[in-house]
């Protein structure tokens, strides 16, 4: 089965990333800000699942290249032990230009969640995470506030769509999204979430290696995006994980990609996950198409990141 089609004019999008241990992230970013500035998509707003406390400026840095400096950055507060560990974040916040000034200016995850999705229309929201799911549960277990009387569950399942989420191993394994720092939060957010979810397993963007010599070559060196890959294996080449969650959202997808969806995404105490097929669900997780060229998506992936 392929993917449900989306109304690019109409498709909001909330993107929930965790922009530090590895560079996918940055890359994502940058495709759905492409997208966002050709009005393919409407990026309500960037939600930072990370204890850097460089890593919402570094998503800040992206959004300001882009020329979408008013988007806002929410991320995971009241954290006991912020730490550097990223080997971009902290020199991209130093040498490009941002609006947020700090991780303590920020707004909080879960309030800027709330707003977003209170202020738009009913299903009409796609949430793409890309990292782990500790915000996302905070969302689904928050109380009614100022914005909506709604509780978060009640809130997200009436105006999302759509949830992507690049997570878990499939059929079955044990993959950092799902199980490092929070599985609780991927057993709670799978358990509970009712609405379709479409996983991008670790074992697709593995195969797929972007940021290589070809980026190198068409990326400007005045691109934070640039940068990052720089600093983080100086244009080796890298998996595209999250990038995979992008290419959900665009029609190119149906020549790459098709869907397994009957079953259910089963998540453990570990964080270790596996199919099952003992019920249908609203479910699905992705496969590449008999005979697709690898390259070809990269390529477009690396394209996409291009300013």
């Amino acid at each position: 089965m392929l993917l449900g089609h989306f109304s690019f004019g109409q498709t909001r999008v909330i993107v929930d990333l965790d922009i530090d241990s590895d560079v996918d992230d940055v890359a994502a970013l940058a495709m759905l800000n492409k997208l966002h500035a050709a009005k393919r998509i409407r990026l309500l707003g960037v939600i930072v699942t990370s204890d850097d406390p460089y890593a919402p400026v570094c998503a800040d840095v992206v959004n300001r290249y882009f020329n979408a400096s008013g988007l806002p950055v929410g991320v995971l507060k009241n954290q006991p032990n912020l730490k550097n560990h990223s080997r971009y974040t902290r020199q991209v916040a130093a040498e490009f230009p941002h609006r947020l000034k700090s991780y303590e200016k920020a707004q909080d995850a879960t309030v800027l969640y709330r707003r977003l999705l209170s202020g738009s229309p009913d299903s009409s929201v796609v949430i793409i995470t890309i990292g782990h799911l500790t915000n996302f549960q905070n969302l689904l277990k928050s109380n009614g506030d100022k914005y909506s009387k709604l509780e978060g569950k009640d809130l997200a399942h009436k105006k999302v769509a759509k949830w992507l989420c690049m997570g878990g191993q499939f059929p079955e394994g044990k993959e950092a999204n799902f199980y490092r720092p929070d599985p609780g939060s991927t057993i709670y957010s799978v358990g509970v979430w009712n609405k379709q979810v479409v996983f991008a397993g670790w074992e697709v963007g593995e195969k797929i290696k972007t940021g290589g010599d070809y980026l190198k070559s068409k990326l400007s060196d005045r691109s934070p995006v640039f940068r990052g890959y720089q600093l983080y294996n100086d244009f080796k080449g890298r998996a595209s994980w999250d990038q995979v969650a992008v290419v959900l959202l665009l029609p190119e997808f149906a020549r790459f990609f098709q869907t397994v969806t009957t079953g259910y995404c089963k998540v453990f105490e570990d964080g270790s996950n596996k199919w099952l097929n003992d019920k249908d669900s609203q479910h699905e997780y992705v496969q590449f198409k008999p005979g697709v060229n690898l390259e070809e998506i990269a390529r477009l992936m690396d394209d996409m990141v291009m300013k």
